[in-house]
């Protein structure tokens, strides 16, 4: 492209260096359904296993449909590059080893969604590292529970279920001056905010929600800022900075340096992606691709309608309280309105005053949503999570994540909202 582009809704259909096929001027994304790429020579070779030319090899750590895929998520959320894989979990799950080892420590939100919780809580137990959770309500929480072995921050732009937009700024800022890099989930939030632009060192997506938008594909990415330090906080962050031994003791900061400040998304590329193989399947990179292009209408109409739910439900006599950033008022309305542009999300949570019974009456007698654990999907979502998503949390876990008996998260879809709304209501007659 010679026209610079600055917007994010064209960049999620222009954003990277794809314009149409070199080869015979397709302007569609081709799939390269291909395990393994001809490497021409063993000259070439040397150089593409050495780091000295980029290229692909074998499509377990990368793919050329990937590649744009990559490329265009960067774009859209202003990071140096990205790294497309199998889930949304896996992208999580990645995006945090890549930097710690056993002794390490993590300080994390208690505001997250269930399964990022359970991984944290329990699996990370198994590799000798600690989550240690704290109240994002008072960013200062974070530097109180960082030592010499903290290793990253993590929390989620709108976190699901509890819908209070995390302090990205204020929580970025008290990381780095410790050197201590934030990590930021924006699943619930694409498009309506960019963590990087408020200080976030790394970006991660379930992208099988609102970035596929369809309910048909499973994909998760990270997206590196290029902005922190790495080689200032050198003592901590030695998993970047120090020779790996997996790679002859090649250090990532010098692999990176030719190619821009992209040590750490380098460091998962070839290190844990390669060992551990969470790839993603170019049929889904290209279907995510679909996925992208439509989601800067998507969000929109998914924003529109969830504040028109929201306001039903503020006024209806079997609902105690909505969660909703559109409806929240004080700080947490304050923090919504900094980081969130154009839209409050799709997501609406509220509490029905019969408990855990009257939630799940209240999911049976729906007829136009659907019951599943799913988000971000064009039709309308719904979950009781105490019973289903954050079963597996204790119940003062639950509490701390924002579960209580009678919650129900809505993931508002794109129906005509008379039709949304007609649903819900004869569904809260039954509750």
């Amino acid at each position: 492209m010679t026209v610079a582009i600055r917007n994010v809704e064209t960049l999620a259909l222009h954003g990277g260096s794809f314009r149409a096929d070199p080869t015979n001027g397709a302007t569609q994304v081709p799939i390269y359904q291909s395990t393994s790429f001809d490497l021409r020579s063993t000259e070439r070779a040397d150089r593409l296993v050495n780091f000295e030319e980029i290229g692909f090899i074998y499509s377990r750590v990368g793919n050329p449909t990937q590649h744009v895929l990559e490329e265009r998520l960067a774009a859209i959320e202003g990071g140096a590059a990205a790294l497309a894989l199998a889930s949304g979990q896996a992208a999580a799950a990645l995006s945090v080893l890549t930097l710690v080892q056993a002794g390490d420590n993590i300080v994390t939100s208690t505001d997250l969604y269930g399964g990022t919780w359970n991984f944290f809580a329990n699996r990370l137990k198994q590799f000798g590292i600690e989550a240690r959770f704290v109240d994002p309500a008072d960013p200062e929480n974070f530097r109180r529970a960082t030592d010499d072995k903290t290793r990253l921050y993590f929390g989620e732009t709108l976190p699901n279920p509890k819908l209070n937009v995390f302090p990205i700024r204020e929580v970025a800022d008290i990381g780095r001056s410790l050197g201590v890099p934030l990590i930021i989930d924006n699943t619930s939030a694409p498009l309506l905010a960019r963590p990087i632009d408020h200080g976030a060192a790394i970006v991660v997506h379930s992208a099988t929600k609102y970035i596929g938008g369809h309910g048909t594909t499973i994909g998760g990415a990270i997206i590196d800022s290029g902005q922190f330090p790495w080689e200032q906080f050198a003592d901590r962050h030695r998993l970047i900075t120090d020779p790996d031994p997996s790679y002859h003791g090649r250090i990532w900061t010098d692999i990176a340096r030719p190619y821009g400040p992209i040590a750490y998304i380098f460091a998962v590329r070839a290190g844990l992606l390669r060992d551990l193989g969470p790839a993603i399947a170019p049929q889904n990179a290209f279907q995510l691709i679909q996925g992208l292009e439509t989601l800067p209408l998507r969000i929109r109409q998914h924003s529109e309608n969830a504040v028109a739910v929201a306001k039903f439900l503020s006024g209806h006599p079997k609902v105690t309280a909505v969660i909703f950033p559109g409806v929240q008022n004080g700080e947490a309305r304050r923090r919504a309105d900094a980081y969130l542009k154009g839209g409050f999300g799709g997501l609406v949570g509220f509490e029905l005053k019969g408990g855990t019974d009257a939630g799940r009456r209240f999911i049976d007698a729906l007829k136009l949503f659907f019951h599943v654990a799913n988000i971000g999907d064009t039709h309308s979502l719904a979950i009781h999570p105490a019973s289903t998503t954050h079963a597996q949390l204790s119940p003062e876990e639950q509490l701390a994540s924002g579960v209580t008996p009678g919650y129900v998260r809505l993931s508002v879809g794109i129906e005509n909202i008379e039709d949304i709304i007609t649903d819900i209501s004869q569904a809260l007659e039954h509750a």
